[in-house]
């Protein structure tokens, strides 16, 4: 694993409750090589600052003091190409739940591509909810035990640190070797784009009134699954909201 392959990849925490888990995850992070820390609403402001934050980062206080906080995770997603939500829970809609030796894949050929990379990991009383996961490329669950599948936060982001680690480094060696393989080189919506594309959509169905704003049944969330599984690409999205402009100017 090199440092530009690390820098592309963002572990971003989701309205984390406890400093400590913060500065673990510090910890971790730059025990395994990587470096970008995103901290989105989280439930202490400036909680990089937190003295138990810093206590825990212990000798990774650079890497916390480096975290940037975010109002919205919208913004923090919105160049990323893969994004990945971390839950166990399983859900009736949202995007494509792949296992993490997939994820791993996933997130490697992305960086070899020089693709921006988002790893979201939820609040520790709740986990993701579901409208985070409609920022997501997929939703990654952990192989852990069926009966008791519950990590604390930073142990969750370690796992993951470490066996992606191993993946990228594993794979960098083998890339001395010449082999023929498939690169995908599709220009992939990033999850803020599709989610601006959904509104724009809700606003033209509801103008030519196939969309009643008073009882919207589950069609949006349907559509939002559809999407997530079809993984957009930008001229797609363009072509889309186009379709939508021209619903409500029929209004």
């Amino acid at each position: 694993m090199n440092l530009a392959q690390a820098k592309l990849i963002q572990w971003v925490l989701v309205e984390t409750s406890h400093p400590g888990n913060v500065g673990s995850t510090a910890r971790a992070l730059k025990t395994m090589g990587f470096s970008e820390l995103q901290l989105v609403n989280p439930k202490i402001a400036g909680v990089a600052q937190d003295p138990e934050a810093i206590a825990l980062a212990s000798g990774a206080q650079d890497l916390l003091a480096g975290a940037q906080e975010h109002p919205t995770l919208s913004s923090v997603v919105k160049n990323c190409t893969v994004v990945l939500g971390l839950t166990s829970r399983e859900r009736e809609f949202g995007p494509p739940a792949l296992d993490w030796s997939s994820a791993r894949q996933l997130i490697l050929d992305a960086v070899k591509q020089n693709q921006q990379v988002a790893l979201l990991f939820g609040p520790e009383r709740t986990g993701l909810e579901n409208e985070h996961l409609t920022m997501c490329t997929h939703r990654v669950w952990l192989d852990a035990n069926p009966d008791y599948a519950s990590l604390n936060l930073a142990q969750a982001v370690m796992v993951c640190a470490f066996t992606l680690r191993e993946t990228l480094i594993q794979a960098n060696t083998a890339f001395e070797k010449p082999a023929k393989v498939f690169v995908d080189h599709a220009d992939y919506a990033d999850p803020a784009a599709v989610t601006a594309m959904l509104e724009h959509l809700r606003e033209g169905l509801e103008a030519i009134d196939y969309l009643d704003p008073a009882n919207p049944k589950k069609l949006m969330t349907r559509l939002q699954a559809l999407f997530a599984r079809s993984r957009l690409h930008k001229e797609e999205i363009d072509l889309l909201r186009g379709i939508a402009k021209q619903m409500i100017l029929r209004k």
